[in-house]
């Protein structure tokens, strides 16, 4: 609950507004972020477990059709491959994210639930990309549900950054622009495909590898900052 008295204003004087803390809004800490850590944690682990569920082969086939099974698994291998890098990525970029908090607030915690939310969705749009990858919708689908889940983590980036008392240390301001920089370039590639794939077709995906050599750039640059 966020609380707040105007400057000038004391006690029994006015109505209550946001208690500030310099220029800064302050929040209500809600304990420590080991509890939420380990639901992350979970949650993306079952994610990523029912993706595997999808990829499945008959029995009893000859060896033709068992071959033939093996080329129609391909597309389904392509879209776990893909889920599995971008939810191993949140995940990693989740626990970086916390790696120096103490503390979190209610804020912080509705923000990572919608991100998890997100995060369990992904089998769904992976199952249409697997089945039905030549269609703008699924592409679009796809990247929207990875935009959401980009734009989730970088709101929970952003309120900690501005909330110093919710954290062992303060990054420095240049590492801190780095990080958003790094979550916002993959929310705005994902993003732009949602509309451009109608243009484009399905291949506009290929578009997306180029946050491969964009992140390790900016990975490397992060580490350099320490």
């Amino acid at each position: 609950m966020i609380r707040v008295r105007g400057p000038g204003v004391g006690p029994g004087e006015g109505a209550p507004g946001p208690l500030r803390s310099g220029p800064m809004w302050t929040s209500r800490p809600d304990g420590g972020p080991e509890r939420l850590v380990t639901l992350v944690d979970g949650v993306f682990a079952i994610a990523i477990t029912l993706l595997v569920l999808d990829l499945s082969v008959a029995r009893d086939l000859d060896t033709a059709a068992y071959r033939a099974a093996l080329r129609e698994l391909l597309p389904d291998l392509g879209a776990y491959a893909l889920s599995v890098a971008v939810l191993g990525s949140y995940w990693r970029d989740h626990r970086r994210i916390f790696q120096d908090v103490r503390e979190i607030d209610g804020q912080v915690i509705t923000l990572s639930m919608a991100g998890l939310g997100v995060a369990a969705l992904v089998p769904f749009p992976t199952r249409l990309l697997a089945e039905y990858g030549d269609q703008p919708v699924s592409v679009a689908v796809y990247a929207g549900a990875v935009a959401a889940l980009g734009a989730s983590h970088l709101a929970v980036a952003a309120v900690l950054a501005r909330r110093p008392w919710l954290r062992h240390d303060r990054p420095s301001e240049a590492a801190r622009t780095l990080y958003l920089l790094d979550g916002a370039a993959s929310v705005v590639v994902f993003l732009v495909t949602v509309p451009l794939v109608f243009v484009t077709g399905p291949r506009i995906m290929w578009g997306w590898l180029v946050l491969v050599p964009l992140r390790v750039y900016l990975g490397r640059r992060l580490q350099a900052r320490g």
